[in-house]
């Protein structure tokens, strides 16, 4: 484990604590992994009590992480061990952030994942051109799904590199 990892290993644990604190409960502290990978930030999985982080974010958004991805992440396991299943981002979830961490309850990060952001695919509709995911584009591939654009509701084809002009703009609605 390096620093980075053990500082915010050591972050859950305080997280942990305060909680129980704050209360009356005895949450045992997360198992914790660093093996996510592309644009999210971190997860909680609830029913294994574990949290997941990506340690290439975390390099990058290292005081973020601490104040906000840890909080956000750990709100879910207590919501979860305290309510059961309910809504992600919900009224428990939102009042757990806000009353035992002291942090707004925002859903989703704003972190630039240049870094992290996987090979994309140029497709046409009939008012833009709309880039996709490698995921959403090898469903296209296989047959398995058929996108439609959110404003004309044309059918989204692909458009093969070589094809591509550079001075048309790119609409990123899809990834």
């Amino acid at each position: 484990m390096n620093e980075l990892h053990y500082r915010l290993t050591q972050r859950v644990s305080e997280c942990i604590t305060l909680a129980n604190k704050q209360l009356g409960s005895e949450f045992a502290v997360p198992a914790i992994r660093f093996d996510i990978r592309g644009k999210t930030a971190g997860m909680a999985l609830l029913q294994r009590w574990q949290l997941r982080f990506n340690p290439v974010l975390l390099e990058e958004n290292i005081q973020a992480f601490f104040d906000e991805v840890v909080p956000h992440e750990i709100s879910h396991l207590i919501v979860y061990a305290r309510f059961g299943k309910v809504r992600p981002h919900g009224k428990e979830w939102q009042a757990v952030m806000s009353q035992v961490f002291g942090v707004a309850p925002k859903t989703t990060h704003s972190f630039d994942v240049s870094s992290v952001q996987g090979k994309t695919f140029t497709y046409q509709c009939g008012c833009d051109h709309i880039e996709l995911s490698i995921r959403r584009h090898n469903k296209v591939q296989r047959e398995q799904v058929q996108y439609v654009c959110r404003r004309c509701q044309q059918p989204l084809v692909f458009i093969p590199l070589h094809c591509i002009s550079n001075d048309l703009p790119i609409n990123r609605l899809f990834n």
